[in-house]
């Protein structure tokens, strides 16, 4: 009997996908319910199982673009299950094997006592650290002439890349090195992924079809980073997760939301929706690029369960293994630009939402408190939004609640970390 693998329904919204590979060969026996392919849609990706045991064939190639319920493959349910290929006897060696052994094999000559680096070394009056020796060993090069009376690991790198002049100890460098890499004039062409490809329309389409504006704020960090340290060893015990910066902007979010709703909405036809919820979208960066999993109803959510949700989503996200459903319907988002150094940037509306949330990278400044300068770990964040709903107002006053409430942590946490 011949079954006909078909591209399944994925999500109410998805009517093209593409085949992003393969995970089986042509020709190969597979098992009822084992994963044989996998497909991209513009929203995540997703695989296909076998609904039977049998023989693979192929009809759609990797990289095709395709329709909900097209067929890419056949599987022969009839097909006899090869049998298992014996083991060879220790004494017993393939053809190819007797080749590989009679070739020859070209052997790096043996250095002369002479090249060692502890020969050389002694010769010159300086000792080699055992780190030094052993990237020397790796690497299979002959002892760098160095200066001074210890060679450590540093120096052996500095000498190989040539970016530094040998007498860099005394702060001279030699600005006409060049880097050892050969020119190239080459390029690669790489085709765009199905997911790619809606997030580079959806983003086009956010600046063509919004009034999107940004304020910004600055935030000062230091009770976060205090709570974290004094109860992240308890907090980890008892719930089982790392307590994160993610959780303490969710629900300061949620709780900006309370008193300014409308940033929280979306537009509909000629209408306004104000959900009554707040399902928070996290933005994730993944190989295949960014994924936006829902924490649904998060203004009802304690501390832990905030971060035992982002952790499972962001896990299922990078494994691709996360659904459309965990992708779906999100009210607002939060993305973190910080954590890849970003200092400042303008994040860009996830639609049909209207406003996101950008946190970036906490860096120690000098700020006035009490008419004196101190330092404290500051952190700025940017709020875009769509000025066709939200007002300036709005905007600024919903920033300055988030910044409020990330000051004085004790009021967005009860018995989280007691």
């Amino acid at each position: 009997m011949i079954i006909e693998i078909k591209i399944p329904q994925i999500g109410e919204s998805i009517t093209e996908v593409e085949l992003a590979r393969w995970l089986i060969n042509e020709g190969d026996y597979v098992e009822k319910s084992q994963e044989i392919a996998e497909i991209d849609s513009d929203k995540a990706t997703v695989t296909i199982s076998a609904e039977e045991q049998g023989v693979i064939s192929f009809i759609k190639k990797e990289g095709d673009s395709l329709k909900i319920g097209d067929v890419i493959g056949k599987i022969d349910t009839g097909a006899e299950k090869p049998a298992e290929k014996e083991s060879k006897k220790p004494d017993e060696k393939s053809s190819h094997e007797t080749k590989e052994q009679e070739r020859p094999v070209n052997k790096e000559p043996e250095k002369s006592d002479a090249e060692t680096p502890e020969k050389k070394a002694k010769q010159t009056g300086v000792t080699i650290s055992p780190q030094a020796k052993k990237l020397i060993d790796e690497l299979n090069i002959p002892m760098p002439d160095l200066h001074g009376s210890r060679i450590t690991k540093k120096d052996i790198l500095a000498a190989i890349s040539g970016h530094f002049h040998s007498k860099q100890e005394s702060g001279e460098y030699d600005f006409d090195a060049k880097p050892p890499a050969e020119e190239s004039r080459e390029e690669e062409e790489v085709k765009m992924s199905t997911l790619r490809r809606k997030i580079s329309e959806r983003l086009v389409s956010v600046k063509n079809e919004t009034a999107m504006l940004t304020t910004f704020n600055e935030v000062d960090m230091s009770k976060i980073i205090d709570i974290r340290k004094k109860y992240k060893n308890a907090f980890l015990e008892k719930y089982g997760v790392k307590l994160g910066f993610m959780s303490f902007f969710v629900k300061a979010v949620t709780k900006a939301i309370e008193e300014f709703p409308m940033v929280n909405g979306r537009i509909k036809e000629n209408n306004i929706i104000v959900p009554k919820y707040a399902d928070i979208g996290i933005a994730v960066s993944t190989p295949k690029g960014l994924m936006v999993p829902v924490i649904r109803n998060a203004e009802s959510k304690s501390l832990a369960e905030i971060e035992n949700i982002i952790s499972d989503l962001a896990g299922k996200a990078r494994e691709n293994k996360i659904s459309i459903d965990d992708l779906s319907g999100g009210t607002f988002s939060i993305t973190n630009g910080g954590v890849f150094g970003s200092l400042l940037a303008t994040p860009i509306i996830n639609p049909p939402q209207s406003a996101i949330l950008g946190m970036h990278n906490i860096v120690e400044r000098p700020v006035a408190e009490n008419g004196n300068v101190v330092i404290r770990p500051m952190m700025y964040v940017a709020l875009s939004y769509d000025h066709r709903i939200i007002d300036g107002r709005e905007s600024v006053s919903f920033l300055v609640k988030v910044k409020e409430s990330l000051e004085n942590p004790g009021k967005l946490i009860s018995h989280d970390y007691e």
